[in-house]
């Protein structure tokens, strides 16, 4: 790998040297380059769509899987299958998102379809990153799709962040909840020049005392668009909460788009969404510490996105 390579890795993964302990599988340019298993965890190559399997033995404890794609040509369009099987009791980290570097005038686009079958007690935390960069003209697109399907007790954890340099994304993440399984998703995205990005959440909550909350906080400014859809359906004694909060500069536009279905009496649904401009007070308070109004309006939104 290459500086590029190593750079983009960091990015998205938070290594130091673009390395990794415990199993993964490093995908460049559409082909995997690089990949580690153990003992609790295998990676087979699909063979008849693009992509891998994941397997994790029951009662995996603490192990983490990396499962980086990282793109670094112009004109690629990358589609890939990814399904990750979580044995009973186990407790694992994964941690994958995309990077891309896009140095001249075609599009490279990047389109992961990720399915988690989580078994009873199983518990995840999933964490992806997206991130863009270069020089050219050429647009960075990625289109991230999660479907999660979560077995009696079973919990999975889930961090998005789009860092930053993305020109257009559509965002689709899918749940089906069996009996006190739970979905805890947190969603953190920032837009500027004319990015546009767009989340589509959807899950069913069909188990007994099964639940979800969905936490989503984003920034857009200049001209760029933003749209959140989400929907909660509750067909038994469940629990759904979700939370749309904006931030909105400039010329930008936000969406928020809200849908939540109870279809039995003992179905627990609720959705907020707030969208606004950073509050003149705020400013004022830190300019007074002395910062300038760009140093203030950065340090509110770096606060907002935590």
């Amino acid at each position: 790998m290459n500086n590029i390579d190593i750079n983009l890795l960091k990015k998205i993964t938070e290594t130091k040297d673009g390395k990794f302990e415990g199993a993964y599988n490093i995908r460049k340019n559409g082909q995997g380059i690089e990949r580690k298993t153990t003992g609790n965890i295998e990676i087979i190559t699909k063979k008849e769509v693009s992509g891998i399997d994941i397997f994790v033995k029951p009662n995996t404890k603490f192990e983490f899987i990396h499962i980086p794609v990282i793109i670094t040509e112009s004109g690629i369009n990358d589609l890939v299958y990814n399904d990750f099987y979580i044995g009973e009791n186990s407790k694992v980290t994964i941690i994958a998102g995309c990077g891309i570097h896009n140095d001249h005038h075609k599009d490279s686009r990047h389109d992961g379809i990720h399915r988690f079958y989580l078994e009873k007690g199983a518990k995840v935390k999933y964490i992806e990153k997206h991130y863009g960069e270069g020089s050219g003209t050429g647009k960075r697109i990625l289109n991230p799709v999660t479907e999660v399907y979560l077995k009696e007790n079973s919990l999975l954890e889930m961090e998005s962040v789009q860092i930053k340099g993305v020109d257009s994304t559509i965002r689709t993440t899918k749940g089906v909840l069996d009996k006190n399984a739970s979905f805890i998703v947190t969603e953190k995205i920032m837009t500027h020049g004319i990015q546009f990005a767009k989340t589509k959440f959807e899950v069913e909550l069909n188990g007994e005392n099964s639940s979800t909350k969905v936490t989503s906080r984003s920034v857009a400014t200049e001209d760029s668009k933003q749209e959140f859809c989400s929907k909660v359906i509750g067909n038994t004694k469940c629990f759904g909460h979700v939370e749309c909060d904006a931030i909105i500069k400039d010329n930008a536009k936000v969406i928020a788009i809200p849908e939540i279905i109870a279809n039995n009496v003992e179905a627990n649904l609720i959705h907020e969404a707030a969208i606004g401009k950073i509050a003149g007070e705020q400013l004022i308070k830190l300019m007074t510490l002395g910062l300038t109004e760009k140093e203030a309006e950065e340090a509110i939104i770096n606060g907002f996105l935590k």
